[in-house]
């Protein structure tokens, strides 16, 4: 999500890799083992969790969370919980970062130690307050001074135990006095508006009595202080919640009567001595956190229509987009932007089928033809990940959750057989998988989206052309990415493919491995497939598919995919399953007399409808088909004084959703909204409030079915498959030249010296090489102006 700053859009991501944790304190039990998992914070705010590692004081958990951040924040924690079948999951600590400090541990393996976790370390939120120093002429004449304190709001305050019902109390302390005040609770709210101003009496008059036990006539008011306390009102016998605290000295006010300010809450000082910090343990992380600041369009027009005509540039290493994969360390820094700016303006195609034909006319043996990490490699495998990632869930999450949940055992290495498997059994629950595994796929062909099958059109096209002799290389060429850099790496590791929310067991991870070598050799179509393998037992397995029956079903699949014209649009008519979990749901009022409650309910979305029911699996209890999604929209959290709500819109009503955190709001409403984006009575205008109680709480219009009076958000591409910033790409781009501008004035020099050399009176030849259309020269070089990234 983009942020507006000073005329720029900012996007924030962040990318971690979850190792492992070592050495937690044991349990203070017999076993004295842990069952723990790690969760993912901004602020306060979960937004992952990993799988629960049981009976492990050094839990391995190599898991792997990306996501764009929607909102401001302070912290980037992670909490290391053990898990209590009886009780509340116990902390057993965390390890907190802050976010101006997050480009010190950047990309690179971090262990950091546990820090203990209490109630009153645990604060987010800000408060705004202001103060201001009066004088007082009393009945008496005498001039005496009082400070007026007016808490005004505070925005963002934690949610603890599902809700925040916050007050302040507002304290005037000093070394002979301590006087507080207290506000009145806002219910329901995390963003309470107080509003309220407290009066406190901070010089005496000459006439204050001396028997007190103020023994001086006026007070320093340098030694004052102003205290805020937020607190939780609770009807839990424990007390109230501390929220978090601020404290201002007086001495704020020397230079000026009046002074206003938003603070950060703080947490609380309870003079406790810190413990030792190896006592509970670390936690190996790698966090890559990334800020994107995005002109307006116009100021990347010149790099970005170089960018464009890399395609037809001859030959094609002289193009902009190539250069670029030439000067990156790594040719996947190049790939990843350049493929998603390509697919914004509908050009990948045309680039992957220059870069792939320059890359065939270089290669020399057809078995070795895309088997380097090449720019072309890296770029086909970035475009099946983007556009392949819903036809591969289609096509394998069904029989990998079958997998999972089956738990058959497959081992089939005699040396790692259990005690009491059978060898033969093991053999057969394997062959049974790879055969679900590799029907679902051969029959495939279908579905595969129509970019992968132009591209595959280009490989199988330039690979026949460059090697006429050898009949099979129109398959490899196209059978090493859809096989080897596709299917097999995600039934490997489906975690990391969406295919399955965590790491699978040991168990399961083993039989998946299996599989994955068995797939990978199958759609090899190499002569001598039993020498594929290094290990006797895969080989001797290997005969159960030496027919060619699986031979021809390969081919047959590699034909349809890499055809050009091959079907029919229509014949896709299977839904396909984008996105489902758990939120929670307020009643619509389609009864009558029903009552308007929150239930939480199992959502799922495919491309043909929207429904929700009680459990995962059971019956929709309500559906609303795609071509009636109006629009979807955040909803203010004044409305239900709720968080992370929105709404789908739709002709009679609107359905309002609370989902789990802010990442996975943000997640809903936009694959909602891609999915919905093609229909035709799409809304221009809404309502960002409820309608309650006879009215609209944004407009105060009390019919129901008035207009709305905010417009909707700027419209996502029609592809539920792809949602992409073309500017924010370029962005990323010129980072990457302006990193890597050494390498690119060294090349520069280079190709002067070489042209220098052939000019006339200077060497052989008649002269430098004429420049094709698109390339870059010498009179046409970018001078972006002021575009950044951090």
């Amino acid at each position: 999500m983009a942020v507006e700053e000073e005329g720029l859009r900012v996007f924030q991501s962040v990318k971690i890799k979850i190792g492992e944790a070592k050495n937690l304190p044991t349990y203070p039990g017999p076993n004295k083992m842990r069952d723990c998992y790690c969760t993912v914070n901004l602020d306060q705010e979960e937004v992952f969790r990993t799988k629960i590692v049981e009976k492990s004081l050094c839990p391995f958990y190599g898991e792997d969370f990306y996501c764009e951040i929607p909102r401001s924040f302070r912290h980037l924690s992670f909490y290391i919980f053990d898990r209590d079948v009886f009780r509340r999951d116990s902390i057993i600590g965390k390890v907190a970062i802050q976010k101006e400090d997050l480009q010190k541990y950047h990309n690179r393996d971090t262990w950091f130690q546990l820090q203990h976790v209490d109630a009153d370390s645990e604060v987010q939120g800000k408060v705004h307050l202001e103060l201001r120093l009066s004088e007082v002429i009393t009945d008496t004449g005498v001039v005496c001074h009082k400070l007026a304190t007016r808490i005004l709001e505070c925005q963002g305050l934690p949610i603890v135990n599902g809700q925040c019902d916050p007050y302040a109390t507002v304290t005037l302390a000093g070394p002979y006095r301590s006087e507080a005040k207290k506000t009145k609770v806002k219910k329901k709210t995390n963003n309470p508006q107080f509003d309220e101003v407290f009066y406190f009496e901070v010089t005496r008059p000459c006439s204050y009595s001396r028997k007190s036990h103020f023994d001086f006539e006026e007070e320093d008011v340098d030694k004052l202080e102003i205290r805020v306390d937020l607190w939780n009102a609770s009807n839990l016998k424990f007390g109230d919640e501390f929220l978090g605290e601020l404290r201002i000295p007086l001495k704020v006010l020397r230079q000026s009567s009046a002074y206003e300010a938003w603070y950060f809450l703080q947490p609380r000082d309870n003079g406790s001595k810190s413990l030792k910090p190896g006592d509970l343990g670390s936690l190996r992380l790698n966090v890559v956190y990334t800020e994107d600041h995005v002109f307006s369009s116009d100021y990347y027009s010149p790099l970005r229509d170089l960018l464009l005509k890399s395609a037809d540039v001859e030959p094609v290493s002289a193009s902009t987009a190539h250069i670029l994969g030439e000067v990156c360390r790594e040719k996947q820094e190049a790939a990843i932007p350049l493929v998603r700016l390509f697919l914004h303006y509908g050009r990948v195609v045309p680039f992957i089928s220059a870069i792939a034909n320059a890359e065939v006319r270089r290669t020399q043996d057809p078995n070795t033809i895309f088997r380097g990490n090449s720019l072309t490699s890296k770029c086909i495998d970035e475009t099946m990940k983007l556009a392949g990632m819903h036809y591969l869930h289609v096509t394998l999450k069904p029989t990998i959750e079958e997998i999972c949940q089956g738990h058959k055992p497959c081992e089939i290495d005699p040396v790692k057989l259990k005690d009491g498997e059978n060898l033969e059994n093991n053999m057969e629950n394997l062959r049974q998988y790879v055969d679900r595994i590799f029907n679902v796929i051969t029959k495939s062909g279908v579905s595969c989206p129509t970019v992968m099958c132009d591209i595959f059109f280009s490989l199988r096209e330039a690979a026949a052309k460059r090697f006429q002799d050898d009949l099979d290389v129109r398959y490899t060429a196209v059978s090493s990415f859809i096989f080897l850099r596709f299917f097999a790496p995600a039934i490997l590791s489906p975690n990391l493919f969406q295919l399955t929310p965590h790491h699978t067991d040991p168990q399961t991870s083993r039989t998946l491995t299996l599989i994955s070598k068995t797939i990978q050799t199958l759609g090899s179509l190499s002569k001598s497939k039993s020498a594929s393998f290094k290990e006797s037992y895969m080989a001797a397995f290997y005969e159960f598919f030496n027919e060619q029956k699986y031979a021809d079903a390969v081919k047959n699949f590699l034909d349809l995919i890499s055809s050009s014209g091959r079907r029919d649009p229509k014949s896709v008519e299977q839904p396909i399953l984008l996105k489902e979990g758990f939120m929670i749901k307020r009643a619509q009022g389609r009864k009558r007399f029903g009552m308007k409650n929150f239930k939480k309910r199992w959502f799922r979305l495919t491309n043909h409808e929207f429904t929700y029911q009680k459990s995962k699996g059971d019956q929709p209890l309500y559906s609303i088909p795609i071509e009636n999604i109006l629009a979807v929209e955040k909803l203010e959290e004044e409305s239900f004084k709720m968080k992370n709500m929105f709404q789908v819109i739709q002709p009679e009503r609107a359905l309002y959703i609370q989902a789990n955190n802010c990442v996975e709001a943000k997640a809903w409403i936009d694959i909602l909204t891609k999915v919905s984006q093609c229909n035709q009575k799409r809304l221009t205008v809404y309502h960002p409030s409820a309608y309650l109680n006879g009215h609209w709480l944004c407009c105060r219009a009390s019919s129901d079915t008035a207009p709305g009076c905010s417009p909707c958000t700027g419209g996502l591409p029609a592809n539920i498959q792809l949602d992409i910033d073309g500017d924010r790409e370029t962005e990323r781009i010129y980072s990457l030249f302006n990193l890597y501008m050494s390498k690119l004035e060294k090349m520069q020099g280079d190709l002067q010296d070489t042209e220098a050399g052939h000019r006339p009176g200077r060497g052989p030849g008649a002269g430098a090489r004429p420049v094709q259309k698109g390339q870059v020269q010498e009179d046409q070089v970018w001078e972006p102006g002021t575009p950044h990234r951090r």
